[in-house]
């Protein structure tokens, strides 16, 4: 952590209103986005004991509505979908339309 927050933080694109986290019933961490004011989703995870309980679709649709609110007109992110397969149908799933993009 004391690595990546300064990073994180130092970021240009970094609003800490758009770090969103979902937490479990025993209090743990149970997932997290974290997206850039361009309307870019740097990271979303869920961890692996809470996966398939539809907290990636939840914090996903959260995002949607945010950058609603604030003026998005879409929404980006990177994912591999030969490594990342469930993540990628998630998104799929949710109205994004894959992209070839190098960059």
């Amino acid at each position: 952590f004391d690595d990546w927050w300064p990073r994180i933080a130092g970021d240009a694109e970094f609003d800490p209103a758009l770090c969103f986290l979902v937490i479990d019933g025993k209090g743990l961490l149970a997932g997290a986005a974290l997206c850039w004011t361009s309307g870019f989703v740097k990271d979303l995870a869920v961890h692996p004991e809470s996966r398939r309980q539809g907290i990636g679709e939840a914090l996903m649709r959260h995002v949607f509505l945010i950058f609603r609110e604030r003026g998005a007109t879409h929404v980006d992110l990177k994912t591999n979908s030969v490594k990342n397969t469930a993540a990628f149908r998630l998104y799929e799933r949710l109205g994004m339309i894959p992209v070839d993009w190098e960059g």
